[in-house]
């Protein structure tokens, strides 16, 4: 049989392109306005941390071009798409949010403070790379459910809820866009002259946004005057930062641990999803290059950390191929360093952006479902409650505690940790759901370990921050090994327990 050609661009890669820059741009967006109206100066959000980023977009996507094209040969298909990579955004509101602004706020100097920003960015990829060690065992031991629900939970909450919000700031021109989208992407309907779905959905909204009067002409000339030359500079103020990290900000390590971990666990689970609609990559492979192109993003001034893009999905759905990853690449670097990023977040509307994103969380949620056994679903519903309460408890616990503490005191220590807490009740409800009782014990232990340590449903790192969190966990473990212990003959009996876990028995 003969190899096939696996393209390096095909049509449905102009849309993959479109979906996966509106997707980064829109994080650079809410980056751009937070760093600045935190205090950082146009010198360094725009000189440094954006174009330090697009090296490390570059360098993820063209990695990743690269694995599609040796999946494709291996397989000998043309229908493999790349993973998609950018900036997670959980992750980038966590640096945002957790590092950037204390440290400016203890440093009062908003260089020393990004570099405070770089060095914890490069120790988060660094632990990122470490978790490929594991990567491979936890997506071989972990129920698929459990992996795709919390990231159906991000989606739902994180992405396809608030950028929902955000497409209705402008109702008339986010309610057209999000139609174009839906005809275009979701019902794959062709668009006038074969225009692709997601650039005809930006051009009609942004001139529909100027046309009617809701976005004032003036942000034109605004985001014009924001061209220039921003050349990505290798910088070694990390090393610098890292002395701030090991003295004054040590406590950042309680952030920078777990939501490391987070971001490798976001990887795995975004390998998942893609092995789920037919393309099954090394999710190895993928956590490794992830921490890299991290690391490497940081010496050229980055202070956000990548991952493979919960946008994949969304890319494999349009059918996609390798081309829009590397484009994509490509395109972002020119862009940061001549300003053109710059210039389209004043001059594009975020609700035009907006419905490109719930787009991409229908996807993902979409994907999770279809992606299980349908006795399964319970389990990724559950695990997407805590990431809905970490969006409330991010968005507005710290302007509005009493009244978050109002609707429910449980809301925070839910929300800390989200997605751990939401991956093991769904390992719990599916080993329940598939009478594998010990495994559900096992899978609560492991929750008293990540409780007690602070992991989940604590606001730092600390052992023992809420004893009755572990203790609750530890009692639903001895729980469920009673009912392994107890029931395990009936239910060999009537032949409900899966193969392997007999024969475990009857050795």
């Amino acid at each position: 049989m003969s190899k096939v050609i696996y393209p390096w661009f095909k049509r449905e890669d102009i849309d993959g392109f479109f979906a996966l820059f509106q997707n980064n741009l829109a994080n650079f967006v809410l980056i751009a306005v937070s760093m600045m109206s935190m205090g950082f100066p146009g010198s360094i959000v725009y000189g440094r941390v954006i174009p330090g980023a697009a090296i490390s977009v570059l360098f993820g996507n063209l990695y990743y071009a690269h694995m599609a094209k040796r999946l494709a040969l291996k397989e000998n298909r043309t229908d493999v798409t790349a993973l998609s990579y950018g900036i997670s955004t959980p992750v980038m509101f966590i640096y945002l949010f957790g590092v950037l602004s204390p440290a400016l706020a203890l440093t009062g100097d908003a260089e020393m403070a990004w570099k405070i920003g770089m060095a914890a960015c490069f120790i988060g990829g660094a632990i990122e790379a470490l978790g490929s060690v594991i990567g491979k065992w936890v997506r071989d031991n972990l129920p698929r459910a459990a992996m795709l629900g919390p990231l159906a939970g991000v989606a739902f909450a994180l992405i396809g809820g608030e950028l929902f919000f955000k497409t209705y700031e402008m109702p008339i021109i986010g309610m057209i866009v999000l139609s174009i989208i839906l005809i275009g992407l979701v019902a794959k309907k062709a668009m006038p002259f074969r225009i692709p779905a997601s650039l005809f959905a930006i051009v009609v909204g942004t001139v529909l946004a100027y046309t009617i009067g809701k976005v004032d002409p003036s942000q034109i000339s605004e985001g014009m005057n924001t061209f220039g030359f921003y050349l990505p500079i290798p910088t070694f103020g990390f090393l610098q930062g890292i002395s701030y990290l090991m003295g004054p900000m040590l406590s950042l390590f309680a952030v920078l641990l777990p939501i490391s971990i987070y971001n490798f666990i976001e990887t795995m689970n975004n390998v998942e999803a893609m092995a789920s609609a037919g393309d099954n990559y090394n999710v190895q492979e993928a956590q490794l290059f992830d921490g890299i192109g991290t690391m490497v993003g940081c010496i050229f001034g980055g202070v956000f950390p990548t991952t493979v893009y919960i946008a994949s999905i969304g890319s494999k759905w349009m059918n996609a191929g390798r081309g829009y990853s590397v484009l994509n690449g490509i395109v972002f670097l020119v862009a940061s360093t001549f300003g053109i990023i710059a210039a389209m977040s004043k001059i594009i509307p975020l609700p035009v952006i907006a419905p490109i994103l719930v787009f991409v969380g229908i996807s993902m949620v979409s994907q999770a479902f279809s992606s299980v056994k349908p006795k399964h679903y319970p389990a990724v519903v559950i695990a997407m409650f805590p990431a809905f309460a970490n969006y409330i408890m991010t968005r507005f616990n710290a302007r509005a505690g009493e009244v978050v503490a109002g609707v429910s005191p449980a809301i925070v220590p839910l929300g800390q940790g989200a997605m751990f807490s939401g991956l093991l009740w769904a390992a719990i409800l599916v080993f329940i759901l598939d009478n594998e009782y010990n495994k559900a014990a096992y899978a609560a232990l492991a929750a008293v370990v990540l409780a007690a340590t602070g992991f989940m449903h604590a606001p730092k790192l600390s052992f023992l921050y809420n004893y009755e969190y572990a203790l609750g966990y530890f009692i639903m473990g001895a729980m469920f090994m009673g009912f392994h212990i107890f029931l395990k003959d009936k239910l060999v009996a009537e032949g409900k327990l899966e193969e392997n876990v007999i024969l475990e028995m009857n050795d």
